[in-house]
């Protein structure tokens, strides 16, 4: 389970990159350290809001879906996506 949490900081930390780190701080220090599975969750939202200012909604949904699909079993079954009727 640690490896997974770290592969998914990783990659969110990757998919800030230098650019997203230097421009928002803040947000990459709460990626690189969240406790747990559970923190970097939380930190979805932030990620998403640095991706889209960088390459805009679009590509920053599909990649923060590819990390949301990262948790699978990892988190308490009230923590998981939800369908939404809008898809």
């Amino acid at each position: 389970m640690e490896n997974r949490t770290e592969g998914i900081r990783q990659l969110m930390l990757n998919e800030l990159g230098e650019f997203g780190e230097k421009h928002y701080p803040k947000i990459a220090l709460r990626v690189r350290y969240a406790q747990d599975a559970q923190g970097l969750w939380y930190a979805r939202g932030d990620v998403m809001a640095v991706l889209s200012a960088m390459q805009g909604e679009t590509i920053a949904r599909q990649k923060v879906s590819s990390i949301t699909k990262m948790f699978e079993g990892l988190l308490p079954g009230s923590l998981g996506s939800r369908r939404s009727s809008l898809n």
